[in-house]
């Protein structure tokens, strides 16, 4: 059996000392090479010592909140047999002055007088000749974060024996966040945060919603160029109406679609086992809130024109926002639209609104280069805008076949326009 003394290496140009704040090992405690011991905290950063040799810990310096200085022990540490060449040599250089340890396991921190080596008698006192530096020394798992990081170890400078660990490799990147190392960002305090309110009630119909129906989402790209084209003709002879978004004529669409699909207009009751197909299309309309999203209802959408659809949906998303949107306008939809705008990404796997059998999801729009016909009977390379409709469907109730004919229908009418203001 031998003993290894763990001195407080220097961690820093200028740190004489550093502060305990966390100990992961006491008297007792079996601790592996590599394993952490100790953090520390100078005025700079905070330093996690990792112990050079395995063994069992017979000494620590302090308790919590004490200040050791640079070369006082930080553990004794019992190890089998004999410490390694480097790990002793270290050892004596530190010298036995530096610190005792008590029989209550705690040792006497006393700083370590920087002593300069005699000279050789007959010896000159030039310097030594060039050598080239061996292989750094570093456990698999330092090497393995310093090459995720790009630091190349040769630029790392040991703590003692020439060995590099994970609190200089901290060190490291602390004086160097200039050159391509400074971290992501900077982490934040936790925060529990209660759930209440709208936002618990969102939750709970969210689960209940996935928990309760086989949801299936289907995909479809929809060229809107000429739909956007009739959007921007309207609005320039609009006068006094309100502006035309593409909500409104997506609106429209569902409502000329859904008659010959009465199955994606509808609520399931799964206690009773009762799927009721509604006639009137009651359309909710998924709102974002500052307390979270909300779904108000457009009532009877199918008998309001695009005007009116505009005026309706301004003023249920305003109701909304502000709080002061009734109970009758926030119950009873029997399908759901969920539009994230601009922010709609590629495609989207929306949630159904429970007790509702579908939801639809339009997605952003993009501008892509297409083949479309020349006119004479051949193609040409044409700028397209296209977008995305996503649906989601309760399985128990629709089936693949039917939601995506919904879906082709419903790309008919967005592709061909003219047939949204046609009888």
């Amino acid at each position: 059996m031998g003993t290894f003394t763990f001195r407080l290496p220097d961690i820093g140009e200028g740190i004489a000392e550093a502060e305990i704040v966390a100990w992961h090992v006491a008297v007792g405690d079996m601790v592996t090479e590599d394993g952490r011991v100790a953090d520390l905290m100078t005025d700079k950063a905070t330093v996690e010592m990792e112990s050079p040799v395995s063994g069992r810990i017979i000494a620590i310096a302090g308790d919590v909140g004490d200040v050791i200085a640079i070369g006082s022990p930080l553990v004794v540490i019992e190890t089998e047999g004999d410490v390694g060449a480097d790990a002793a040599a270290a050892e004596v250089a530190s010298g036995p002055s530096a610190g005792s340890a008590h029989a209550d396991g705690v040792v006497d921190v006393v700083p370590v007088a920087e002593t300069a080596p005699a000279p050789i008698e007959g010896k000159s006192e030039e310097p030594a000749p060039f050598v080239h530096a061996a292989k750094v020394l570093a456990s698999p798992a330092v090497r393995a974060r310093a090459e995720a990081l790009g630091i190349d170890l040769a630029e790392v400078k040991p703590s003692e024996e020439g060995r590099v660990r994970h609190a200089d490799l901290d060190q490291f990147l602390a004086y160097n966040a200039g050159g391509g190392y400074r971290p992501a960002g900077a982490a934040r305090k936790d925060e529990a945060v209660k759930v209440i309110g709208l936002r618990r009630r969102i939750a709970e119909n969210m689960a209940a919603a996935k928990r309760h129906i086989p949801h299936f989402t289907y995909v479809e790209e929809c060229d809107v160029t000429a739909l956007e084209d009739m959007r921007a003709q309207l609005n320039a002879a609009r006068e006094a109406k309100p502006k035309l978004t593409m909500l409104p004529l997506l609106i429209t669409a569902i409502c000329k679609t859904l008659p010959d699909f009465p199955m994606l207009n509808a609520r399931y009751d799964d206690e009773a086992g009762v799927v009721m197909r509604h006639g009137a299309v009651h359309l909710g309309m998924a709102t974002q809130t500052p307390g979270g999203l909300m779904v108000p209802v457009i009532r009877d959408a199918q008998d309001r024109n695009l005007w009116q659809l505009a005026n309706e949906i301004a003023r249920l998303a305003e109701a909304a926002r502000r709080g002061t949107a009734t109970p009758a306008e926030l119950s009873g939809s029997t399908i759901t639209v969920t539009s994230l705008g601009a922010l709609g990404g590629v495609a989207t796997t929306p949630v159904i609104n429970r007790p509702e059998v579908a939801i639809i999801g339009p997605n952003r729009i993009v501008e892509r280069p297409m083949f479309v016909p020349d006119g004479m009977g051949g193609e040409r390379v044409a700028k397209r805008k296209l977008m995305n409709i996503s649906i989601s469907c309760d399985h128990r109730v629709v089936d693949g076949w039917d939601a995506a004919s919904f879906v082709q229908s419903l790309k008919r009418l967005i592709e061909m326009p003219v047939l949204l203001l046609a009888d």
